[in-house]
C-alpha cells in the first residue's frame, strides 16, 4: 500500500497507541473524582498538560485539551468573537478556510457579526497589503490558517502576528492543522493569541487535539458543563487520547527537522515528475507552501475516476478536504484561487508524512503515468 492522503489522516504511531491502551486500562478513573484513582488520573493529565507546553514552548495554563481542530477552531473563533463583542463585531478571515472555520465565521454573519473575507492570488494565499487595508479599529478577531489544506500554500501569519502585536483589543487565531511539524511556528512572542493543533494529523489518536491560548485570551465556552479545561472546555477529558496524542506530539517534534527535509526532498520528486506528465497543472506553490502537500489537475480526467483507479493498484490520495471530498462540485478553494470550475473538478491532493519513502513516491509517478494514459484513452 501507497498511501498519499496524509493531510485527511496519518496512521497513529505504535507507540501512542500503547500509551492509549495503557491509560484506558489502568487510569480509567474520571480525573475530577475525589478518591484516590481519580487523584492519580488527575496527576496523568497535569504532567501530559506540562508535557505538551513546554514541547510547544508555552506555560500549562494556556494549554486546552479540544477533540480536534473542527472543535478548537470553533471554541477559538466563536469563543473570541463572543467574548469581546463589545469592543466591536468585525472579524477578518480569507476566502479559503476549512471549512470548520468558514462555517463558524457563517454562523456568527447571522448572530450580526460583519466578516471581511480575504481574497487570495492565484498561488492560493492572503495579501498582507489587503489585509491592513480591510483592518478596523473595532476589528475584535483575525483568523487565518497557516497552511492551506488542499494547495500547501503557506499564508503571512507571521507579518500579520507582528501588526496585530500593536493592537491590543484584536485577538488573532491561527489555524495550525496542516502546518504543525510541518513549516515551524514559534507561538511564543508570535502575536498569535490562539492556535489550533489535531492529534491526528502528526500521528496521535482521532479524537485529539489542543488549542493554544495566550495567557489573559478572553473566550466565551461553548459547552456548558463541569468546567474542566480551565472553565472554557466542559467534559470528562478524554485522558487515553490526550496522553497518546502528548507521546506523538514528542516522537514528531523529535525528528521535526530531518522529517521536514525529507518532505522537502519527495515533494520537489514530485514536481519533477509531475512537469514530465502531459495534461498535469501543478497548483501548489513551488516557493511557499508546505513540503507535505502537491495539488495538480489532470486535464482531461475527472478526479474522482483518477482517485478510484490508482485505489485499484493500492495508492491512496485524495480530492479536496476530507471534510468536503463527499460534496458535489469543484473545491471552492481552487476557485477561488482563479481556476476554473472544470480544471478544479479534475485535481487530486498528493499528502506526505515523515514515513513516506522516496520509492514510493517513484512507485507513484510510474502508476499515475500509466493510469493517466489509460484514462485519456477510454474517455476519447
Amino acid at each position: 500500500m501507497i498511501y498519499l492522503d496524509n493531510s485527511a489522516t496519518t496512521k497513529p504511531y505504535s507507540e501512542a497507541m500503547d500509551t492509549y491502551r495503557t491509560v484506558s486500562e489502568h487510569y480509567f478513573a474520571n480525573p475530577s473524582s475525589l478518591h484516590s484513582l481519580g487523584g492519580k488520573s488527575e496527576h496523568l493529565l497535569t504532567r501530559s498538560r506540562e508535557q505538551s507546553a513546554a514541547l510547544l514552548d508555552s506555560e500549562p495554563s494556556e494549554i486546552v485539551f479540544t477533540s480536534g481542530g473542527t472543535e478548537g477552531n470553533n471554541l477559538a473563533i466563536k469563543g473570541a468573537a463572543f467574548a469581546y463583542r463589545n469592543r466591536g463585531k468585525h472579524l477578518i478571515t480569507s476566502a479559503i478556510e476549512h471549512a470548520s472555520a468558514e462555517n463558524a465565521f457563517a454562523q456568527l454573519e447571522e448572530l450580526g457579526f460583519e466578516v471581511t473575507y480575504l481574497p487570495v492570488n492565484h498561488n492560493g494565499c492572503v495579501s498582507f497589503e489587503q489585509f491592513k487595508e480591510a483592518y478596523r479599529d473595532d476589528t475584535i478577531l483575525v483568523s487565518i490558517m497557516h497552511v492551506n489544506n488542499e494547495v500547501g500554500t503557506i499564508q503571512p501569519v507571521k507579518e500579520i502576528g507582528a501588526f496585530l502585536k500593536q493592537k491590543p483589543k484584536t485577538v488573532f487565531h491561527v489555524d495550525h492543522v496542516q502546518g504543525f511539524a510541518k513549516v515551524p511556528l514559534h507561538l511564543k512572542d508570535s502575536g498569535i493569541d490562539l492556535c489550533t493543533i489535531s492529534g491526528h494529523k502528526f500521528h496521535g489518536p482521532k479524537g485529539t487535539g489542543l488549542l493554544y491560548v495566550r495567557k489573559g485570551t478572553l473566550l466565551s465556552p461553548l459547552f456548558a458543563g463541569g468546567g474542566q479545561e480551565h472553565q472554557l472546555r466542559s467534559g470528562t477529558e478524554n485522558l487515553p487520547g490526550i496522553c497518546g496524542m502528548v507521546k506523538a506530539l514528542r516522537l514528531t517534534l523529535e525528528h521535526e527537522r530531518e522529517g521536514i527535509r525529507h518532505l522537502t526532498k519527495l515533494q520537489n520528486k514530485l514536481f519533477e515528475g509531475l512537469k514530465q506528465l502531459d495534461g498535469a497543472v501543478v497548483h501548489t506553490p513551488e516557493h511557499n507552501s508546505a513540503p507535505s502537500i502537491v495539488n495538480v489537475s489532470l486535464l482531461g480526467i475527472k478526479s474522482e475516476v483518477l482517485v478510484h483507479a490508482l485505489e485499484r493498484e493500492d495508492i491512496y490520495v485524495s480530492t479536496k478536504s476530507a471534510c468536503s471530498s463527499k460534496e458535489n462540485g469543484a473545491s471552492g478553494i481552487l476557485t477561488a484561487m482563479g481556476i476554473s470550475d472544470e480544471e478544479a473538478e479534475q485535481a487530486i491532493r498528493i499528502s506526505m508524512a515523515y514515513e513516506t519513502t522516496e520509492k514510493e513516491i517513484d512507485q507513484f509517478l510510474q502508476t499515475l503515468a500509466e493510469k493517466v494514459g489509460q484514462l485519456k484513452i477510454v474517455m476519447r
